[in-house]
């Protein structure tokens, strides 16, 4: 997808088991930690480049000593500018006392962000300024060790402003709306009480606070603290938390619809938002790395214990399929094998485009992250070539040997005929800049494609506005001159908007839904439209646990290839020469290729938690009364 989608967070928590001085005797640096934390977010980086933040806590420091460290930043490259800062406190300190540094246990006392505990986190933003303020992790301080918390994660709640209500309904003034900042006073709320309750109940038994302090902090159930606070969450998350005295927690929701896998031994815990970062980084196999259950939360206590607790009760699981086909990295064994399969799915109706005739098609795919599933097509392919040589092998009895090669010959043409010329990554530039800079970003390998005879297919991972095809690259791959163009792409049609991450909740901005739109106003239907749009509005008045997800009435009156068909005459440009047709995965090809992630409500509409109905239901509304916003 080489268009302007803003991803879902990363996020990576690490708890060492050891002292510090195990690590630099063991690894010759007593940042293994930092240094760890670094490589988990670099391999990340693709969730998130709006910005990032690191923050550490330090176990049993002194009083009067900083213990919880946080830095934030913005920079374009802003993994590297953090730790480049962290690593100038380290050079600095080592030129000042030599002789001390190499003492982990000093470096430990004087040195920031040499925690115990780290928390790291790549910034998409969907809500709020691309600010340093709007980047986490977030913090809420405390002179009480056990009642400061540090929160970051990935996550998008759908009902925001109810849980804003809430805090104020318990007495609290929250400074902002945006979720972050909710979840953390949320969070924040049952943690004091859990202070509070526990403080009542060692008041009882001895007079010294300083012993109370400890008995606090060895006694806090994080467990309850997370399920009273997360009573009332609706949408997909992975909630991360330190707290100031040295519990952890990672809290996942309960569809799953974002993703946690973890790694723990006896030296370290490890928790990200993807499986092949932790076995790169940690060098560890796949069957080590474990994914953390829907509803669950994996808990770390002060003194290194971990248990993987309920939370919230499992529902459906409803895992993001949209992640899997683009958006995480495709060196997870898993998602390697469901896009290769998504690719594969495709093969009879890429077949279909070209009247099966595959010696005058060429065969290539854009961007690079569709390079998996373009490798599913052709083995698709290869499967029916070899079917197809086969029977004209068995039907020539006498085959000459210039004949047989002739039919062995008989293979797929793959050229890479579309790249990209320029460093530059234009899915991150700014909208009003973007248009200009496709055209010299994207070049062609000439005389790849035989000039009006030669079928072009391109494999793209998914295809959300269509604005670059038609502004750029249609134009481009017409260079070549083919007979015809055929866009593929290994999602299905993109119709619902989302509201647990990815940042796609304007109805207005996918091709899919102008299509439909366009279909229905060309065929006389605009009562349709307007029954719809009285519907929701009705919808909206209700709870939304009671809400039905009316947009659905619109795609149902065509065909997805009706829709696919009108979606090809949109984005055409007028100028182009070779006829045009674009192809989508279908549900059932999806759903086949990725059985264990049915979170498809992108391409469906089928939402699995109340709050997402009624995005859908309200970005209609919106569109229909000309407001260019998000729906939640």
């Amino acid at each position: 997808m080489s268009e302007l989608i803003k991803h879902e967070c990363g996020v990576a928590f690490i708890r060492l088991l050891k002292p510090h001085s195990y690590y630099k005797t063991k690894y010759g640096s007593a940042r293994y930690g930092l240094h760890k934390m670094y490589q988990l977010m670099e391999k990340m980086v693709n969730r998130g480049q709006d910005g990032a933040g690191i923050a550490t806590i330090k176990l049993d420091t002194k009083p009067g000593t900083t213990y919880i460290d946080r830095l934030r930043s913005i920079e374009n490259k802003a993994t590297q500018d953090i730790f480049s800062q962290i690593n100038e406190l380290f050079v600095k300190a080592q030129e000042k006392n030599p002789e001390a540094y190499k003492s982990a246990d000093w470096q430990k006392e004087n040195i920031p962000f040499l925690g115990e505990l780290i928390l790291g986190h790549l910034r998409y933003g969907t809500f709020g300024k691309n600010t340093v303020h709007s980047c986490h992790p977030f913090r809420k301080q405390n002179n009480w060790k056990s009642r400061n918390l540090v929160v970051a994660g990935n996550f998008n709640l759908t009902n925001v402003d109810e849980l804003f209500e809430h805090l104020v309904e318990l007495g609290q003034h929250p400074r902002e709306k945006a979720d972050t900042v909710t979840v953390l006073e949320k969070i924040g709320h049952f943690l004091d009480k859990e202070n509070d309750k526990l403080f009542k109940q060692f008041k009882e038994k001895t007079d010294s606070n300083v012993e109370i302090s400890k008995l606090i902090q060895a006694n806090i159930d994080v467990n309850a603290i997370l399920k009273e606070s997360s009573k009332r969450w609706d949408g997909g998350y992975v909630m991360c938390g330190l707290m100031g005295h040295g519990d952890a927690f990672v809290l996942r929701d309960p569809n799953g619809i974002r993703p946690a896998f973890y790694y723990k031994d006896e030296e370290i815990i490890v928790v990200a938002s993807e499986r092949p970062v932790i076995q790169t980084v940690l060098n560890v196999p796949f069957d080590k790395v474990k994914e953390l259950k829907p509803g669950h939360a994996a808990i770390v206590k002060k003194d290194g214990s971990f248990s993987e607790e309920e939370i919230v009760p499992a529902e459906e699981r409803k895992s993001c399929s949209f992640e899997r086909i683009y958006f995480s990295r495709g060196n997870d064994a898993d998602i390697y094998l469901e896009r290769k399969a998504l690719g594969r799915n495709l093969t009879n109706q890429v077949l279909e485009a070209v009247n099966h005739d595959l010696e005058n098609t060429v065969f290539s795919y854009i961007p690079n992250t569709a390079e998996i599933a373009f490798g599913g097509l052709i083995e698709g392919l290869d499967d029916y070539n070899n079917n197809l040589k086969a029977e004209k092998i068995l039907a020539s009895k006498n085959c000459t040997k210039e004949e047989l090669n002739k039919i062995l010959n008989i293979h797929p043409r793959i050229h890479k005929v579309i790249l990209k010329d320029a460093k530059q990554r234009t899915f991150i530039t700014a909208d009003e800049t973007r248009d200009s800079l496709v055209n010299l970003v994207y070049d062609i390998t000439y005389e790849t494609v035989k000039k009006g005879v030669d079928n072009l297919v391109i494999v793209d991972d998914s295809i959300v506005r269509g604005t670059t095809l038609k502004q750029s690259i249609l134009s481009i791959l017409d260079r070549l001159e083919p007979k015809k163009i055929i866009i593929v792409s290994s999602a299905p049609q993109i119709r619902f908007p989302d509201c647990y991450g990815i940042d796609m909740a304007v109805l207005g901005k996918f091709v899919a839904f102008d299509a439909c739109m366009a279909l229905l106003k060309q065929n006389g239907k605009e009562k349709l439209i307007q029954e719809v749009y009285n519907k929701a509005k009705a919808e909206l008045e209700k709870p939304k646990e009671e809400q039905i997800n009316v947009v659905k009435e619109l795609y149902d009156a065509y065909t997805a290839t009706e829709i696919s068909d009108k979606i090809a005459e949109l984005i055409k440009p007028k100028n182009l020469k070779a006829e045009l047709q674009i192809i989508y995965q279908s549900i059932e090809g999806l759903h086949q290729s990725c059985p264990n992630h049915l979170g498809d409500w992108y391409f469906t509409g089928n939402y699995p938690t109340p709050g997402g109905i009624r995005v859908s239901n309200k970005a209609f509304v919106n569109y229909m009364e000309g407001k260019n916003i998000r729906a939640y």
